[in-house]
Protein backbone atom coordinates (compact mmCIF):
# COMPACT_ATOMS: atom_id res chain seq x y z
CA UNK A 1 0.00 0.00 0.00
CA UNK A 2 1.15 3.20 -1.06
CA UNK A 3 -0.19 6.63 0.35
CA UNK A 4 -1.37 9.24 -2.12
CA UNK A 5 1.10 12.09 -2.82
CA UNK A 6 0.88 13.73 -6.17
CA UNK A 7 -1.14 16.83 -6.60
CA UNK A 8 -4.24 17.66 -8.23
CA UNK A 9 -6.38 21.12 -7.91
CA UNK A 10 -9.08 20.99 -5.28
CA UNK A 11 -12.40 21.96 -6.88
CA UNK A 12 -13.96 23.28 -3.10
CA UNK A 13 -12.36 24.84 -0.45
CA UNK A 14 -9.80 23.10 1.69
CA UNK A 15 -12.15 21.25 4.32
CA UNK A 16 -10.91 23.73 7.26
CA UNK A 17 -11.92 26.78 5.20
CA UNK A 18 -15.26 25.50 5.20
CA UNK A 19 -18.28 26.99 7.83
CA UNK A 20 -19.89 25.04 10.08
CA UNK A 21 -23.77 24.19 8.54
CA UNK A 22 -26.12 23.36 10.67
CA UNK A 23 -28.40 21.11 9.34
CA UNK A 24 -31.74 19.03 10.42
CA UNK A 25 -31.24 15.74 12.03
CA UNK A 26 -32.66 13.58 9.57
CA UNK A 27 -35.74 11.25 10.34
CA UNK A 28 -35.15 7.66 11.18
CA UNK A 29 -35.73 5.15 8.60
CA UNK A 30 -37.78 2.14 8.09
CA UNK A 31 -36.27 -1.02 9.40
CA UNK A 32 -35.78 -3.83 6.58
CA UNK A 33 -37.32 -6.56 8.84
CA UNK A 34 -40.61 -4.09 9.73
CA UNK A 35 -40.69 -3.21 6.03
CA UNK A 36 -40.86 -7.09 5.46
CA UNK A 37 -43.09 -8.21 7.81
CA UNK A 38 -45.93 -5.20 6.70
CA UNK A 39 -45.33 -6.39 3.11
CA UNK A 40 -45.80 -10.15 4.36
CA UNK A 41 -49.22 -9.34 6.41
CA UNK A 42 -50.47 -7.82 2.84
CA UNK A 43 -50.05 -11.70 1.15
CA UNK A 44 -51.69 -13.01 4.16
CA UNK A 45 -54.60 -10.13 3.74
CA UNK A 46 -54.66 -11.45 0.30
CA UNK A 47 -54.56 -15.02 1.06
CA UNK A 48 -57.30 -14.68 3.94
CA UNK A 49 -59.26 -12.45 1.23
CA UNK A 50 -59.73 -15.15 -1.20
CA UNK A 51 -60.95 -17.49 1.46
CA UNK A 52 -63.65 -15.57 2.90
CA UNK A 53 -64.67 -15.68 -0.78
CA UNK A 54 -64.35 -19.32 -1.86
CA UNK A 55 -67.12 -21.65 -1.19
CA UNK A 56 -66.13 -25.44 -0.99
CA UNK A 57 -63.88 -26.39 -3.90
CA UNK A 58 -65.23 -29.64 -6.18
CA UNK A 59 -63.03 -31.27 -8.67
CA UNK A 60 -59.15 -30.67 -10.75
CA UNK A 61 -61.07 -27.48 -12.86
CA UNK A 62 -61.92 -26.03 -9.37
CA UNK A 63 -58.35 -26.65 -7.88
CA UNK A 64 -56.79 -24.91 -10.87
CA UNK A 65 -59.31 -22.08 -11.01
CA UNK A 66 -58.69 -21.08 -7.30
CA UNK A 67 -54.92 -21.41 -7.91
CA UNK A 68 -55.08 -19.38 -10.65
CA UNK A 69 -57.12 -16.17 -8.27
CA UNK A 70 -54.83 -16.63 -5.33
CA UNK A 71 -51.75 -15.92 -7.96
CA UNK A 72 -53.84 -13.57 -9.15
CA UNK A 73 -54.58 -11.04 -6.59
CA UNK A 74 -50.57 -12.14 -5.24
CA UNK A 75 -49.77 -10.72 -8.71
CA UNK A 76 -52.20 -7.54 -8.26
CA UNK A 77 -50.61 -6.90 -4.65
CA UNK A 78 -47.23 -7.50 -5.68
CA UNK A 79 -47.19 -4.70 -9.06
CA UNK A 80 -48.26 -2.49 -5.57
CA UNK A 81 -44.79 -3.29 -3.61
CA UNK A 82 -43.08 -2.87 -6.59
CA UNK A 83 -43.86 0.36 -7.37
CA UNK A 84 -44.10 1.22 -3.50
CA UNK A 85 -40.55 0.54 -3.13
CA UNK A 86 -39.42 2.69 -6.24
CA UNK A 87 -41.19 5.47 -5.34
CA UNK A 88 -38.60 6.85 -3.40
CA UNK A 89 -40.42 7.09 0.18
CA UNK A 90 -37.63 9.23 2.53
CA UNK A 91 -38.27 6.54 5.45
CA UNK A 92 -37.41 3.51 3.03
CA UNK A 93 -34.65 4.99 1.54
CA UNK A 94 -32.75 5.84 4.43
CA UNK A 95 -33.54 2.65 6.61
CA UNK A 96 -33.07 0.07 4.00
CA UNK A 97 -30.80 1.83 0.90
CA UNK A 98 -31.66 2.16 -2.62
CA UNK A 99 -29.29 -0.48 -3.42
CA UNK A 100 -31.43 -3.05 -1.13
CA UNK A 101 -34.46 -2.05 -2.16
CA UNK A 102 -33.37 -1.73 -5.90
CA UNK A 103 -32.55 -5.74 -5.19
CA UNK A 104 -35.79 -6.30 -3.56
CA UNK A 105 -37.96 -4.65 -6.50
CA UNK A 106 -35.66 -6.94 -9.37
CA UNK A 107 -36.48 -10.32 -7.15
CA UNK A 108 -40.15 -8.73 -6.32
CA UNK A 109 -40.44 -8.27 -10.07
CA UNK A 110 -39.26 -11.93 -10.99
CA UNK A 111 -41.81 -13.16 -8.93
CA UNK A 112 -44.66 -11.09 -9.85
CA UNK A 113 -44.04 -11.67 -13.68
CA UNK A 114 -44.41 -15.15 -12.69
CA UNK A 115 -47.52 -15.02 -10.50
CA UNK A 116 -48.82 -13.04 -13.42
CA UNK A 117 -48.04 -15.99 -15.78
CA UNK A 118 -49.45 -19.02 -13.75
CA UNK A 119 -52.48 -16.74 -13.21
CA UNK A 120 -53.29 -16.39 -16.62
CA UNK A 121 -52.70 -20.13 -17.08
CA UNK A 122 -54.33 -21.69 -14.72
CA UNK A 123 -57.62 -19.35 -14.96
CA UNK A 124 -57.22 -20.79 -18.95
CA UNK A 125 -56.59 -24.30 -18.02
CA UNK A 126 -59.38 -24.21 -15.05
CA UNK A 127 -62.18 -23.04 -16.57
CA UNK A 128 -61.55 -25.13 -19.85
CA UNK A 129 -61.36 -28.14 -17.51
CA UNK A 130 -64.90 -26.89 -15.92
CA UNK A 131 -66.40 -26.26 -19.14
CA UNK A 132 -64.80 -29.49 -20.80
CA UNK A 133 -63.62 -27.00 -23.72
CA UNK A 134 -59.88 -27.38 -25.26
CA UNK A 135 -57.56 -24.86 -23.67
CA UNK A 136 -57.31 -22.64 -27.43
CA UNK A 137 -61.05 -22.62 -27.12
CA UNK A 138 -60.96 -21.53 -23.75
CA UNK A 139 -58.82 -18.64 -24.16
CA UNK A 140 -60.62 -16.55 -27.07
CA UNK A 141 -64.06 -16.74 -25.00
CA UNK A 142 -61.48 -15.51 -21.88
CA UNK A 143 -60.62 -12.93 -24.57
CA UNK A 144 -63.51 -11.83 -26.21
CA UNK A 145 -66.45 -12.80 -23.49
CA UNK A 146 -65.54 -11.55 -20.04
CA UNK A 147 -64.88 -7.90 -19.80
CA UNK A 148 -62.17 -6.19 -19.52
CA UNK A 149 -59.73 -9.38 -19.82
CA UNK A 150 -58.05 -8.49 -23.31
CA UNK A 151 -56.46 -4.81 -21.74
CA UNK A 152 -55.35 -7.65 -18.34
CA UNK A 153 -54.19 -9.71 -21.11
CA UNK A 154 -52.24 -6.48 -22.95
CA UNK A 155 -51.06 -5.60 -19.59
CA UNK A 156 -49.64 -8.87 -18.55
CA UNK A 157 -47.30 -9.55 -21.94
CA UNK A 158 -46.31 -5.53 -20.85
CA UNK A 159 -45.15 -6.78 -17.73
CA UNK A 160 -43.29 -9.81 -19.16
CA UNK A 161 -42.02 -7.78 -21.44
CA UNK A 162 -40.78 -5.78 -19.13
CA UNK A 163 -39.55 -8.55 -16.86
CA UNK A 164 -37.24 -10.17 -19.57
CA UNK A 165 -35.50 -6.82 -20.89
CA UNK A 166 -34.53 -6.83 -17.28
CA UNK A 167 -33.01 -9.63 -16.66
CA UNK A 168 -29.26 -9.01 -16.83
CA UNK A 169 -28.04 -10.37 -19.58
CA UNK A 170 -30.51 -8.11 -21.00
CA UNK A 171 -30.10 -4.96 -19.64
CA UNK A 172 -26.12 -5.02 -20.13
CA UNK A 173 -26.83 -4.74 -23.72
CA UNK A 174 -28.86 -1.42 -23.43
CA UNK A 175 -28.44 1.92 -22.40
CA UNK A 176 -29.24 2.81 -18.67
CA UNK A 177 -32.10 5.48 -20.52
CA UNK A 178 -33.63 2.55 -23.02
CA UNK A 179 -33.87 0.62 -19.77
CA UNK A 180 -35.63 3.19 -17.80
CA UNK A 181 -37.86 4.58 -20.28
CA UNK A 182 -39.17 0.79 -20.80
CA UNK A 183 -39.94 0.14 -17.42
CA UNK A 184 -42.06 3.52 -17.30
CA UNK A 185 -44.03 0.52 -19.44
CA UNK A 186 -45.22 -0.99 -16.21
CA UNK A 187 -47.20 1.95 -15.43
CA UNK A 188 -49.41 1.62 -18.43
CA UNK A 189 -49.56 -2.03 -17.43
CA UNK A 190 -50.67 -1.34 -13.89
CA UNK A 191 -53.34 0.64 -15.48
CA UNK A 192 -54.94 -1.77 -18.34
CA UNK A 193 -54.80 -4.71 -15.73
CA UNK A 194 -56.74 -2.95 -12.85
CA UNK A 195 -60.21 -2.79 -13.94
CA UNK A 196 -60.70 -6.72 -14.60
CA UNK A 197 -59.97 -7.42 -10.83
CA UNK A 198 -63.14 -5.86 -10.12
CA UNK A 199 -64.86 -6.93 -13.12
CA UNK A 200 -63.96 -11.01 -13.49
CA UNK A 201 -62.70 -11.14 -9.73
CA UNK A 202 -64.95 -13.15 -7.27
CA UNK A 203 -63.28 -11.50 -4.17
CA UNK A 204 -64.47 -7.88 -5.82
CA UNK A 205 -67.68 -8.49 -7.32
CA UNK A 206 -69.79 -8.21 -4.60
CA UNK A 207 -67.50 -6.89 -1.53
CA UNK A 208 -67.62 -3.12 -1.10
CA UNK A 209 -65.48 -3.23 1.00
CA UNK A 210 -62.26 -5.24 -0.53
CA UNK A 211 -62.51 -2.72 -3.48
CA UNK A 212 -62.99 0.29 -1.55
CA UNK A 213 -59.65 -1.11 0.47
CA UNK A 214 -58.09 -2.45 -2.64
CA UNK A 215 -58.67 1.09 -5.08
CA UNK A 216 -57.41 2.74 -1.55
CA UNK A 217 -53.97 0.56 -2.11
CA UNK A 218 -53.43 1.45 -5.67
CA UNK A 219 -54.82 5.33 -5.14
CA UNK A 220 -52.11 5.57 -2.53
CA UNK A 221 -49.08 4.25 -3.85
CA UNK A 222 -50.18 6.37 -6.92
CA UNK A 223 -50.30 9.07 -4.51
CA UNK A 224 -46.85 8.70 -3.45
CA UNK A 225 -45.34 8.18 -7.06
CA UNK A 226 -46.95 11.76 -7.78
CA UNK A 227 -46.08 13.46 -4.75
CA UNK A 228 -42.16 12.34 -4.55
CA UNK A 229 -40.98 11.68 -7.67
CA UNK A 230 -42.98 14.41 -9.07
CA UNK A 231 -44.52 17.33 -6.54
CA UNK A 232 -41.01 17.17 -4.42
CA UNK A 233 -38.49 17.49 -7.49
CA UNK A 234 -40.71 20.45 -9.13
CA UNK A 235 -41.32 22.07 -5.12
CA UNK A 236 -37.61 21.56 -4.41
CA UNK A 237 -36.38 23.31 -7.74
CA UNK A 238 -38.14 26.36 -7.04
CA UNK A 239 -36.98 26.74 -3.05
CA UNK A 240 -33.41 25.96 -3.96
CA UNK A 241 -32.96 27.11 -7.19
CA UNK A 242 -30.15 25.32 -7.97
CA UNK A 243 -27.19 26.10 -10.90
CA UNK A 244 -24.16 24.56 -12.07
CA UNK A 245 -21.54 26.59 -10.67
CA UNK A 246 -18.46 25.21 -12.18
CA UNK A 247 -17.56 22.26 -14.16
CA UNK A 248 -13.30 20.64 -13.01
CA UNK A 249 -12.12 17.95 -14.90
CA UNK A 250 -10.56 15.69 -12.48
CA UNK A 251 -8.81 13.20 -14.71
CA UNK A 252 -9.40 11.92 -18.08
CA UNK A 253 -12.87 11.48 -18.58
CA UNK A 254 -14.11 12.30 -15.01
CA UNK A 255 -15.54 15.57 -14.22
CA UNK A 256 -16.54 17.22 -11.23
CA UNK A 257 -19.51 19.57 -11.09
CA UNK A 258 -20.29 22.03 -8.42
CA UNK A 259 -23.80 23.14 -8.04
CA UNK A 260 -24.96 26.21 -6.10
CA UNK A 261 -28.40 26.70 -4.59
CA UNK A 262 -30.47 28.62 -1.49
CA UNK A 263 -31.00 26.86 1.65
CA UNK A 264 -29.22 23.71 0.54
CA UNK A 265 -29.39 22.67 4.41
CA UNK A 266 -32.45 22.35 4.14
CA UNK A 267 -32.27 19.32 2.02
CA UNK A 268 -30.65 17.24 5.22
CA UNK A 269 -28.35 15.92 2.78
CA UNK A 270 -25.38 13.83 4.70
CA UNK A 271 -21.72 12.59 3.28
CA UNK A 272 -22.55 8.89 1.22
CA UNK A 273 -25.51 9.95 0.14
CA UNK A 274 -26.60 10.72 -3.52
CA UNK A 275 -29.21 12.64 -5.19
CA UNK A 276 -31.08 11.83 -8.53
CA UNK A 277 -29.99 14.52 -10.90
CA UNK A 278 -32.17 16.57 -13.44
CA UNK A 279 -29.80 18.95 -15.69
CA UNK A 280 -32.17 21.28 -17.29
CA UNK A 281 -30.67 21.13 -21.15
CA UNK A 282 -31.61 20.25 -24.40
CA UNK A 283 -30.86 16.60 -24.20
CA UNK A 284 -30.66 15.94 -20.63
CA UNK A 285 -33.78 17.58 -18.83
CA UNK A 286 -35.57 13.97 -19.33
CA UNK A 287 -33.50 11.86 -17.54
CA UNK A 288 -32.53 11.88 -13.64
CA UNK A 289 -29.80 9.78 -13.20
CA UNK A 290 -27.91 9.12 -9.55
CA UNK A 291 -24.50 10.54 -8.60
CA UNK A 292 -23.34 10.76 -5.28
CA UNK A 293 -22.01 13.85 -3.24
CA UNK A 294 -18.02 13.74 -3.54
CA UNK A 295 -17.82 16.29 -0.49
CA UNK A 296 -19.34 16.81 2.43
CA UNK A 297 -22.59 19.11 1.61
CA UNK A 298 -22.55 22.75 2.86
CA UNK A 299 -25.24 25.67 2.83
CA UNK A 300 -24.74 26.87 -0.52
CA UNK A 301 -23.07 24.31 -2.48
CA UNK A 302 -22.73 20.85 -3.13
CA UNK A 303 -20.59 18.45 -5.67
CA UNK A 304 -20.49 15.41 -7.80
CA UNK A 305 -17.94 13.83 -9.21
CA UNK A 306 -19.07 11.40 -13.09
CA UNK A 307 -16.80 9.09 -14.95
CA UNK A 308 -17.59 9.04 -18.64
CA UNK A 309 -19.77 5.64 -18.86
CA UNK A 310 -22.47 6.69 -21.04
CA UNK A 311 -24.08 9.76 -23.16
CA UNK A 312 -25.52 11.10 -20.27
CA UNK A 313 -22.55 11.04 -17.85
CA UNK A 314 -20.88 12.30 -21.16
CA UNK A 315 -22.60 15.13 -21.77
CA UNK A 316 -22.07 16.49 -17.84
CA UNK A 317 -18.68 17.61 -18.90
CA UNK A 318 -20.20 20.12 -21.54
CA UNK A 319 -22.45 22.03 -19.20
CA UNK A 320 -22.22 25.45 -18.98
CA UNK A 321 -21.84 27.62 -15.21
CA UNK A 322 -25.80 28.73 -14.75
CA UNK A 323 -27.03 25.42 -16.39
CA UNK A 324 -30.35 24.81 -14.14
CA UNK A 325 -30.43 22.02 -12.38
CA UNK A 326 -33.22 19.99 -10.39
CA UNK A 327 -32.77 16.81 -8.23
CA UNK A 328 -34.54 14.29 -6.09
CA UNK A 329 -33.08 13.67 -2.77
CA UNK A 330 -30.83 12.74 -1.21
CA UNK A 331 -31.19 9.32 -0.72
CA UNK A 332 -29.30 6.34 0.73
CA UNK A 333 -28.08 5.09 3.55
CA UNK A 334 -24.40 4.94 3.16
CA UNK A 335 -23.96 7.34 6.04
CA UNK A 336 -22.38 7.67 9.35
CA UNK A 337 -25.23 6.26 11.19
CA UNK A 338 -24.90 3.06 10.28
CA UNK A 339 -21.53 2.77 12.03
CA UNK A 340 -21.34 0.44 14.99
CA UNK A 341 -17.78 0.41 15.87
CA UNK A 342 -15.22 2.39 16.70
CA UNK A 343 -13.19 1.66 14.00
CA UNK A 344 -13.72 2.24 10.33
CA UNK A 345 -12.50 0.62 6.94
CA UNK A 346 -13.31 2.53 3.75
CA UNK A 347 -12.71 0.73 0.45
CA UNK A 348 -12.88 2.25 -2.54
CA UNK A 349 -12.99 1.32 -6.45
CA UNK A 350 -12.14 3.46 -9.02
CA UNK A 351 -15.27 6.39 -9.27
CA UNK A 352 -16.78 4.57 -6.57
CA UNK A 353 -14.01 6.92 -4.34
CA UNK A 354 -17.02 9.52 -4.63
CA UNK A 355 -18.85 9.18 -1.40
CA UNK A 356 -16.16 7.12 0.44
CA UNK A 357 -14.12 10.84 -0.27
CA UNK A 358 -17.50 12.59 1.52
CA UNK A 359 -17.29 10.08 4.90
CA UNK A 360 -13.61 10.14 5.11
CA UNK A 361 -14.44 13.96 5.43
CA UNK A 362 -16.66 13.74 8.13
CA UNK A 363 -16.55 10.52 9.95
CA UNK A 364 -16.01 11.51 13.66
CA UNK A 365 -12.56 9.95 15.00
CA UNK A 366 -9.91 10.48 12.68
CA UNK A 367 -7.07 8.12 13.85
CA UNK A 368 -9.89 5.03 13.93
CA UNK A 369 -10.57 6.03 9.96
CA UNK A 370 -8.80 4.38 7.36
CA UNK A 371 -9.46 4.38 3.65
CA UNK A 372 -7.84 1.93 0.92
CA UNK A 373 -8.31 3.26 -2.33
CA UNK A 374 -8.33 0.65 -5.22
CA UNK A 375 -7.48 1.45 -8.91
CA UNK A 376 -6.17 -0.28 -11.79
CA UNK A 377 -3.15 2.39 -12.60
CA UNK A 378 -1.59 5.47 -11.03
CA UNK A 379 -3.67 8.28 -13.24
CA UNK A 380 -7.08 6.78 -12.28
CA UNK A 381 -6.22 8.43 -8.77
CA UNK A 382 -8.75 11.25 -7.99
CA UNK A 383 -8.85 13.82 -5.25
CA UNK A 384 -5.15 12.36 -4.61
CA UNK A 385 -4.54 16.15 -2.48
CA UNK A 386 -7.57 16.30 -1.20
CA UNK A 387 -7.19 12.88 0.31
CA UNK A 388 -3.84 13.23 1.63
CA UNK A 389 -4.88 17.08 3.09
CA UNK A 390 -8.00 15.16 5.05
CA UNK A 391 -5.82 12.86 6.64
CA UNK A 392 -2.99 14.81 7.69
CA UNK A 393 -5.83 17.42 9.27
CA UNK A 394 -7.80 14.50 10.74
CA UNK A 395 -4.68 11.70 11.40
CA UNK A 396 -6.84 9.71 9.39
CA UNK A 397 -4.74 6.88 6.90
CA UNK A 398 -4.80 7.12 3.39
CA UNK A 399 -3.80 4.10 1.06
CA UNK A 400 -3.89 3.79 -2.59
CA UNK A 401 -3.13 0.16 -4.72
CA UNK A 402 -2.27 1.14 -7.89
CA UNK A 403 -1.87 -1.86 -10.35
CA UNK A 404 -3.77 -5.03 -11.45
CA UNK A 405 -3.24 -8.38 -9.75
CA UNK A 406 -1.18 -9.67 -12.62
CA UNK A 407 1.31 -6.77 -11.90
CA UNK A 408 1.22 -6.41 -8.21
CA UNK A 409 1.15 -10.45 -7.96
CA UNK A 410 -1.25 -10.67 -5.17
CA UNK A 411 -5.06 -9.44 -4.70
CA UNK A 412 -4.67 -6.64 -2.71
CA UNK A 413 -8.57 -7.33 -1.43
CA UNK A 414 -8.47 -10.82 -0.80
CA UNK A 415 -9.28 -12.12 3.04
CA UNK A 416 -5.51 -12.62 3.61
CA UNK A 417 -4.16 -9.05 2.36
CA UNK A 418 -6.65 -6.93 4.35
CA UNK A 419 -6.48 -9.09 7.75
CA UNK A 420 -2.67 -8.86 7.35
CA UNK A 421 -2.75 -5.16 6.86
CA UNK A 422 -5.30 -4.75 9.36
CA UNK A 423 -5.24 -7.39 12.02
CA UNK A 424 -8.17 -6.08 14.00
CA UNK A 425 -10.06 -5.81 10.85
CA UNK A 426 -13.21 -7.75 12.52
CA UNK A 427 -13.18 -5.16 14.93
CA UNK A 428 -13.74 -2.61 11.91
CA UNK A 429 -17.42 -1.09 10.44
CA UNK A 430 -16.79 -1.62 6.57
CA UNK A 431 -17.85 0.73 4.35
CA UNK A 432 -17.87 -0.52 0.32
CA UNK A 433 -17.84 0.95 -3.13
CA UNK A 434 -16.89 0.52 -6.65
CA UNK A 435 -18.44 -1.82 -9.55
CA UNK A 436 -20.60 -4.50 -8.83
CA UNK A 437 -17.99 -7.25 -9.31
CA UNK A 438 -15.20 -5.61 -7.51
CA UNK A 439 -17.98 -4.98 -4.34
CA UNK A 440 -19.35 -8.62 -4.45
CA UNK A 441 -15.34 -10.28 -4.23
CA UNK A 442 -14.78 -7.73 -1.34
CA UNK A 443 -17.88 -8.41 0.53
CA UNK A 444 -16.97 -12.09 -0.20
CA UNK A 445 -13.36 -11.85 1.34
CA UNK A 446 -14.72 -9.71 4.43
CA UNK A 447 -17.12 -12.39 5.13
CA UNK A 448 -14.04 -14.81 4.78
CA UNK A 449 -11.91 -12.58 7.45
CA UNK A 450 -14.95 -13.20 9.43
CA UNK A 451 -16.17 -9.69 9.31
CA UNK A 452 -20.02 -9.73 10.67
CA UNK A 453 -22.11 -9.00 8.17
CA UNK A 454 -24.15 -6.09 9.89
CA UNK A 455 -20.87 -4.43 9.75
CA UNK A 456 -20.37 -4.11 6.27
CA UNK A 457 -22.00 -1.48 4.53
CA UNK A 458 -22.31 -1.08 0.23
CA UNK A 459 -24.79 0.58 -1.77
CA UNK A 460 -24.86 0.23 -5.32
CA UNK A 461 -26.13 1.78 -8.67
CA UNK A 462 -25.93 -0.74 -11.24
CA UNK A 463 -29.79 -0.24 -12.87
Amino acid sequence: MTATTSRSVPPVAPPAARPAVTRPVPAPGAHPRVVFAIIAAGALACLALWWNNTPAIHGVGDWLTNAGRIFGLLAGYGVVVLVALMARIPPLERGIGADRLARWHAHGGRYTVSLILAHGLLIIWGYSITAHTGVVSQTSTLLTSYPDVLMATVGGLLFVAVGVLSARAARRRMRYETWYYLHLYTYLAIALAFSHQFATGAEFMSNWAARVLWSALYLGVAAAIAWYRVAVPVRQAFRHRMRVARVHHEAPGVVSLIVTGRHLDELGAESGQFFRWRFLTRGLWWAANPYSLSAAPQGSALRITVAHLGEHSAALARLRPGTRVMTEGPYGALTAQRRRQRKVLLIAGGIGITPLRALFETLPGGRDVTLLYRVGHEREVLFRTELAELARQRHARVHVIAGHRAELGYDPLSAEALTANLPDLRAHDVYVCGSESMAEAVITALRRAKVPRRHIHHESFQF
